[in-house]
């Protein structure tokens, strides 16, 4: 998995924690987490929240040195579904496993497991797109007035 394969995985996942992963410590936040992760994987969120907050974990430090990335965190834990966000701390996590290989390397792991233990992501709001595998080289239209080819 390539860094840009990983950022994208990682706050594709982690979009929906971190308003809670960013009030560590909080014990409402944390069964506000838990929540979330129910949500996103019924029967398993308590293990959704658990591997969040180990990724987050991984990545916290990094992200905070670096104030784009953190300001970037910021604007997606305001707004979990805010794509241009989510655009922002991909690229800034994308800058940072660029320059921390062995990061990189420790998390690819973390994140195949998601796929194995079927956590998902759920897209919600107007023409939004979910999936539950890699979609690389796809092409995905989405509109009102979409005549795509059947």
């Amino acid at each position: 998995m390539d860094v840009t394969e990983l950022a994208k995985n990682l706050v594709a996942f982690l979009s929906p924690f971190l308003p809670y992963l960013l009030k560590a410590g909080d014990k409402a936040a944390e069964k506000m987490g838990e929540q979330v992760g129910e949500k996103l994987a019924p029967g398993l969120g308590k293990r959704a929240w658990q591997t969040a907050q180990t990724l987050w974990g991984k990545l916290r430090p990094k992200v905070q040195a670096k104030p784009a990335a953190q300001e970037a965190a910021q604007e997606v834990a305001r707004n979990p579904q805010d794509t241009d966000a989510q655009a922002a701390l991909r690229l800034q996590l994308k800058k940072i496993l660029t320059e921390d290989e062995a990061l990189a390397r420790e998390l690819v792991p973390l994140v195949q497991s998601l796929q194995q233990t079927r956590i998902s992501v759920i897209a919600s709001g107007d023409r939004s797109v979910a999936t539950g595998g890699s979609i690389s080289g796809s092409t995905i239209i989405t509109g009102d007035v979409n005549k795509g080819k059947a």
